[in-house]
């Protein structure tokens, strides 16, 4: 599988990243995480997506049990984790609202459970999960510092931040933002028209893309109906499935945009890897985006 360059000789991931979102849904144990890892290894898979949030603060610790397992494949993958949501839930008893929190101190603390959580020694990416209305970017740049000189977290990048947020934040620091992880996908392309990816594109800094297919509805809701159909059509010319087109969508996109691909199925997965081999000519990649606004190209 292709590779991606985010930061000269130092940080690439792989075009694919397998996500772990839902792994407590996914009801499989260590070894079975594990086989499931390594099988994406072999197709070149290498960069996983987790956050502390995930699974009410869980998710990470189910994959840190595996790593704990299975130690060797630490050095074989790139971690990236996000840190900055807080909402109710067992495993945090003292929040009564959900909040973002980018303090410095926070940041810190988060970055260490994680690490615990994870069982790692240090976080190749941390990303800040979302915008905060009350960020002070001198404050996070004093917990990145803090982070980098430690040697605890390796790189960083934030995660649905506007091309001005991500701005003040980089204006911050003196090494770069490494990636901004955006929601894109046929039924969610406002980052195609205000900015952000254009903004992304003149920095070269190379976007993570999230819910590629849209939480699924694409494939029943009423709504998408007419982009099913001209999906389909589309598909059926490629020889490909419809799960395929909507990630070539994503993969076409100027910037090499790095779908995170949410299954916890191996033949998914390996399937919707393969969608990294179609290369969609310009005709058919509007004809789906005509389908999904549902309005000319103008």
């Amino acid at each position: 599988m292709q590779r991606v360059e985010l930061v000269k000789d130092e940080l690439s991931f792989s075009r694919c990243i397998q996500g772990y979102w839902r792994l407590h849904e996914w009801q499989m144990t260590s070894s079975e995480l594990q086989a499931f890892v390594e099988q994406g290894l072999e197709q070149g898979i290498t960069t996983t997506d987790h956050a502390d949030v995930y699974g009410g603060f869980t998710e990470e610790g189910l994959f840190g049990s595996m790593l704990k397992q299975a130690p060797q494949l630490r050095e074989r993958i790139e971690v990236v984790t996000k840190c900055g949501i807080l909402f109710p839930c067992e495993r945090q008893p003292q929040v009564s609202e959900k909040h973002y929190n980018s303090s410095a101190g926070y940041i810190i603390e988060a970055a260490e459970r994680s690490l615990r959580e994870l069982s790692t020694e240090y976080i190749d990416v941390l990303l800040l999960h979302r915008p905060d209305p009350l960020m002070d970017a001198d404050d996070v740049a004093r917990a990145f510092e803090a982070l980098r000189t430690s040697g605890k977290v390796r790189h960083f990048g934030v995660s649905n931040f506007t091309a001005s947020q991500f701005a003040l934040l980089q204006s911050r620091l003196d090494y770069p933002l490494v990636t901004n992880q955006l929601e894109i996908s046929l039924i969610h392309t406002d980052y195609l028209f205000d900015g952000t990816l254009d903004y992304l594109q003149q920095q070269r800094v190379r976007p993570m893309a999230w819910s590629c297919l849209g939480g699924g509805g694409v494939f029943h809701d009423f709504q998408y109906k007419a982009l099913r159909e001209v999906a389909k059509q589309i598909a059926s010319h490629y020889q490909a499935e419809l799960d395929q087109i909507l990630l070539a969508f994503v993969l076409a996109l100027p910037g090499q945009a790095m779908p995170i691909l949410g299954s916890g199925d191996k033949k998914r997965i390996a399937r919707q890897a393969a969608a990294t081999d179609i290369a969609l000519e310009r005709q058919h990649w509007f004809a789906l985006l005509e389908a999904a606004r549902g309005i000319p190209v103008p």
